[in-house]
């Protein structure tokens, strides 16, 4: 189990800081205007910062454990990302992106698996 643990935090963590890198650092006309469509709705400092908390979560779930220090990180990010993907899904459930949902779905359980995993039976 902890090899699964493992492989999915490390699928979320590059996909979160991958998607996370480009909020922040790309226009938010140019996020509107391509595949974040929802990135209209929003401030360009309210993107940046979505960006930068998917970024900070994505090192807090593999960074504390590959340093052994400050472990408890680990399933405190994947809570972190959980939620988020909740506000995701509401925001695309608002603006009828039903597609998209369908992947905050997908990244709310795999959050969700790790927070459970770290938090309980295969913590740190």
């Amino acid at each position: 189990m902890n090899v699964a643990l493992w492989i999915v935090a490390g699928v979320l963590a590059f996909a979160f800081a991958l998607v996370g890198l480009l909020k922040v650092t790309k226009p938010k006309e140019e996020l509107a205007g391509g595949s974040m469509p929802w990135a209209a709705d929003f401030s360009p400092g309210m993107v940046k910062a979505i960006g930068a908390v998917e970024v900070l979560a994505a090192i807090g779930l593999v960074l504390p454990p590959l340093l052994d220090t400050a472990t408890v990180l680990v399933p405190l990010a994947a809570t972190g990302l959980a939620v988020t993907m909740v506000g995701a899904a509401a925001v695309h459930a608002r603006r009828k992106e039903n597609s998209a949902i369908g992947l905050n779905v997908v990244l709310l359980a795999l959050s969700v698996f790790v927070a459970w995993g770290r938090f309980g039976p295969h913590s740190f």
